[in-house]
């Protein structure tokens, strides 16, 4: 198109990727996830060949659409699923595997769900000091006190939960598990019962808190942003397998999977073919990261923030509709071929629909992927991206 513009930057995602990686490395390994396979069904497995680890104090996010097998492996790793393949090593203890269960009760595991699970007949502090029986009542005293404070919840101690909101709830869910002292977090889903707006401040609130207590956890959502807010590493699942495992980042901008391009962010592909270095697209050339010969056909990975609007008369582009979603304005774009794309502008930049434009493209990432893209390729296509050098 008239006034395309694409080009690269350094590869400072994969470089804060690695580094990201040779921290967690220098951590001690609290959870190691071995080739686990889960089935509820025989010759049905609902994940297969699960490999991923977890470090002191790290945040994993276990992300993917309903289905995909993430709330299973939580459970495998809290013991309430059996492995039928695989080895699962918690603090340098083998808990699960095809010969051996260790039981949930015995992982030293803390968990926060969905609904809460708080106990409607108990007060606050009687809810957070339910599994301290053991100790005596001044060491729960304290220990209460202590997560009434980091929690929030000070003043509330003698409330029952259905007085309670649902992010004062799901706080003292929180401090329950957390009274346990874990040497994992488990968190299934919780803030799908908050409003948008209590989500967004909890996620911020939960973030600071794990930080604080330096709790090793382990969240599982189907909200892309949800995960890149809260996690340092990403594992993405797609029908029981491990399509990437890295830094939020490298998951957006370098996915190596068409399904994770897609599934974090909106993403558009367009067809290509290479010719020498570059590869030419109806919407300008592109740097031919992976060094294919000339004349492959290709796709190339473009997202909304790469393509801006050019209204130019005698355009043969034109802007089908517009979006808008309060901090930008979401331009769905019909180019020549037919093919229709879309360009992200600011809440500001508004143009009607059926003006002609040319775009400017600024991909600061260049991601190829094989032709064609079908649904055979987006479930199964391997690495096939990099930022450039």
């Amino acid at each position: 198109m008239n006034g395309s513009a694409p080009h690269t930057q350094s590869g400072k995602t994969t470089a804060t990727a690695l580094e990201a990686m040779d921290i967690a490395g220098e951590r001690s390994s609290v959870l190691e996830l071995r080739e686990v396979s889960c089935a509820y069904e025989p010759k049905r497995p609902a994940v297969e060949h699960i490999t991923s680890t977890v470090h002191q104090g790290e945040i994993l996010c276990l992300l993917g659409p309903s289905g995909c097998g993430k709330t299973t492996i939580l459970r495998a790793i809290a013991g309430f699923e059996r492995v039928t393949a695989g080895s699962i090593v918690l603090s340098g203890q083998l808990v699960s595997s095809p010969n051996v269960m260790v039981p949930t009760e015995e992982r030293q595991i803390g968990m926060v769900f969905q609904e809460y699970a708080l106990f409607p007949h108990l007060r606050v502090e009687k809810n957070i000091a339910f599994g301290l029986s053991h100790l005596s009542r001044t060491q729960q005293r304290a220990i209460v006190d202590d997560l009434l404070t980091l929690t929030g919840l000070r003043g509330l101690e003698q409330r029952y939960p259905h007085e309670l909101s649902g992010g004062q709830q799901q706080r003292v869910a929180l401090a329950r598990a957390l009274a346990l002292r874990p040497v994992l977090l488990l968190l299934d889903e919780p803030f799908s019962n908050l409003d948008p707006d209590m989500a967004s401040r909890m996620r911020q609130d939960l973030h600071a808190l794990l930080r604080q207590t330096k709790t090793t956890a382990i969240l599982v959502t189907h909200d892309h942003d949800e995960a890149f807010s809260m996690a340092d590493r990403v594992a993405v699942l797609n029908r029981g397998r491990l399509e990437q495992f890295d830094t939020p980042e490298a998951i957006y901008h370098v996915p190596t999977t068409p399904f994770v391009a897609d599934f974090v962010g909106q993403a558009d592909f367009i067809s290509g073919v290479v010719a020498n270095d570059v590869v030419t697209t109806e919407i300008g050339d592109f740097p031919n990261t992976r060094h294919l010969a000339t004349g492959t056909n290709v796709v190339v990975m473009i997202r909304p923030d790469d393509i801006h609007i050019v209204p130019t008369k005698g355009a043969n582009a034109h802007i089908l509709a517009r979006q808008f979603k309060g901090s930008e304005n979401v331009y769905t774009i019909q180019l020549p071929s037919g093919q229709v794309v879309h360009s992200s502008e600011s809440s500001l930049s508004i143009y009607q629909t059926g003006t002609a434009i040319a775009l400017r493209v600024v991909a600061t990432h260049t991601v190829l992927f094989p032709q064609p893209l079908d649904a055979t390729t987006t479930e199964q296509a391997g690495p096939a991206a990099a930022s450039p050098p």
